[in-house]
């Protein structure tokens, strides 16, 4: 057996708590590790913060200001150097189907570092990647790893529910982020890919705090349900509204933009339920794209749906966002909406789609000035790839 396959082996065998122990082991084992350190990014995606049984002994790293940071941003690995110590700290991103979870590190003696051995280290990184997947539903480690402060319990809910930052195939790639990442209560994103398609729903459920996160939870999984039947968008969309209809009775509603990719062609299917809008940058010009407005999920009893339709081509890059982006004002009371974002998005054009979201609504942050937002606010940026003739 290689030491790839006893590595995975070990990995899969092991109780879940103790996964960063058995990397250590084959780490030292094979590379003469002197040290080895896993961090996850937290929830606002600002820090790296270390996995340990006792949470928050360990000082965390900025993302934008470290070694391990450069990693995880450019998903590539860093090697640093230690003259004083005749070391070399190896940081290589811990990234899985396209989702970016976080670092590890390994400090090795400079006498037994040769640059041959990264594929080595990340091969063993993307396994530690699945086996920490498959371990958070039987522990908290890692989920607490990654929140550099505590949730609010509408937060918790929404975390739960998202599918993760972000997500990569050859035909497309996206990435997404909530602010405040640790108060969020009504905003949501989702998406699924098959062999053929890509859904992906952006939402934002009315309300504040338990109340918006109780009704975006319905409403979210009322959508995976139909989609899961073999519904199509505007059935989805339907099933969706009846579900919120006969829960509040129209007291309270959702907003959603519901899109289905046909991989293989770029057309694009789109129901137009309520707030969330989408700008595309195609040629270094950045246009909004609108759809005939419908009605909110469950404002109404049996509304009726329509699909819309357009196309996406390579090279075309699509930003979402909540009213919580496009409506922000500045202090002088002009919306982000109205130039600001497009001049985010085309400014941003050469960032990878990952790094997007977190840009915007940084840039957002600054826009709106000293005093916080008062609402979510939701970005999502998907590049189209599109899919090789023949492929």
């Amino acid at each position: 057996m290689d030491k790839f396959a006893a590595v995975e082996q070990a990995l899969r065998t092991a109780p879940p708590h103790t996964l960063l122990g058995v990397v250590t082991e084959a780490f030292t084992e094979h590379y003469g590790a002197e040290k080895v350190e896993l961090r996850l990014a937290d929830y606002g995606m600002h820090s790296l913060q270390a996995v340990e049984s006792v949470p928050f002994v360990t000082e965390p790293v900025l993302i934008h200001n470290s070694p391990q940071g450069r990693a995880f941003g450019a998903q590539e690995p860093v090697v640093t150097n230690d003259l004083a110590d005749r070391s070399v700290d190896v940081h290589l991103p811990v990234t899985i189907r396209g989702d970016r979870m976080g670092v590890l590190s390994a400090r090795l003696p400079e006498d037994g570092y040769r640059q041959a051995l990264l594929p080595e280290m990340q091969h063993i990184c993307e396994a530690l990647g699945h086996e920490i997947l498959v371990a958070e539903r039987d522990t908290d480690l890692y989920v607490l790893a990654r929140r550099a402060a505590r949730l609010t319990l509408a937060a918790e809910m929404q975390w739960q529910l998202l599918p993760g930052h972000s997500c990569s195939r050859p035909e497309f790639s996206l990435g997404a982020h909530l602010e405040p990442a640790y108060a969020i209560f009504g905003d949501n994103y989702d998406w699924s890919a098959s062999a053929d398609h890509l859904t992906l729903t952006v939402s934002n459920g009315m309300g504040q705090g338990i109340h918006a996160a109780l009704l975006t939870n319905l409403a979210v999984n009322a959508m995976r349900n139909a989609r899961r039947a073999g519904l199509d968008l505007a059935g989805q969309a339907t099933l969706a509204d009846q579900a919120v209809y006969a829960q509040y009775q129209g007291r309270a509603h959702v907003s959603v933009l519901l899109l289905r990719f046909n991989l293989s062609t770029g057309d694009v299917e789109a129901v137009d339920a309520g707030s969330p809008r989408l700008w595309r940058l195609r040629d270094g010009t950045v246009d909004p794209i609108s759809f005939d407005e419908q009605l909110p999920l469950g404002m109404f009893e049996d509304t009726v749906y329509a699909a819309q339709h357009f196309t996406v081509r390579p090279g075309d890059r699509l930003l979402f966002g909540s009213d919580g982006v496009y409506d922000a004002a500045s202090p002088v009371g002009e919306r982000y909406g109205e130039r600001a974002l497009a001049r985010s998005l085309t400014g941003t054009r050469l960032l990878p789609p990952t790094q997007v979201p977190g840009a915007v609504l940084r840039e957002l942050a600054g826009y709106h000035g000293e005093t916080p937002l008062d609402d979510d606010a939701l970005v999502v940026c998907l590049d189209w790839n599109g899919r090789p003739d023949g492929a």
